[in-house]
């Protein structure tokens, strides 16, 4: 089997991989960079989700995979605060699609204030944690929560969850 990541973040590649050697440990997983189609930072659920079917379909699509996994991290509006959130799309191109998130948490709001200014997230936790390119490491999420849960953990939930249809088909009508 032949499995596509549309992205080529160790973190997002990673959790693809963690999850895929549970259910079919022979598949062959290939790292793709893909346009997204959507802002650098997707302020809400509908951006952000096509921004990973994008990266889902255009993956699969430019390895002939079996499989085409999109993971795209943003923020959306809620009464609670602005959160921080994750979309995983998987396709196999013949129409069958599983689809995601991948855990929310509300943003402090001295942090939500300077995204909601236009500031990326990553750029602004690189910022803030003195470090470089944070959001292929720990993320956001690292960060926030003291590293209970890094950024791949947070994913590779997505990834399970996505994948629902296509482990589970009985329940989906498949």
């Amino acid at each position: 089997m032949k499995i596509a990541v549309g992205s080529t973040n160790p973190v997002k590649v990673s959790a693809v991989q963690s999850i895929i050697a549970k259910v079919w440990p022979e598949a062959e997983v290939t790292a793709v960079a893909v346009p997204t189609g959507v802002s650098e930072m997707p302020l809400n659920d509908t951006e952000t989700i096509t921004g990973a079917r994008n990266r889902a379909q255009a993956a699969r699509t430019a390895v002939n995979a079996d499989l085409g996994f999109g993971l795209e991290g943003g923020v959306h509006p809620d009464p609670i605060g602005l959160v921080l959130q994750g979309w995983v799309v998987v396709t196999d191109g013949n129409g069958r699609e599983g689809i995601a998130g991948a855990g929310r948490l509300p943003l402090p709001p001295a942090i939500a204030q300077r995204i909601l200014a236009g500031e990326e997230l990553g750029p602004l936790m690189d910022k803030l944690l003195g470090e470089s390119n944070v959001k292929a490491k720990g993320g956001a999420v690292g960060a926030l929560t003291g590293g209970l849960i890094p950024r791949q953990q947070a994913f590779a939930l997505g990834v399970a969850y996505a994948l629902a249809p296509f482990v589970a088909p009985e329940f989906y009508g498949v």
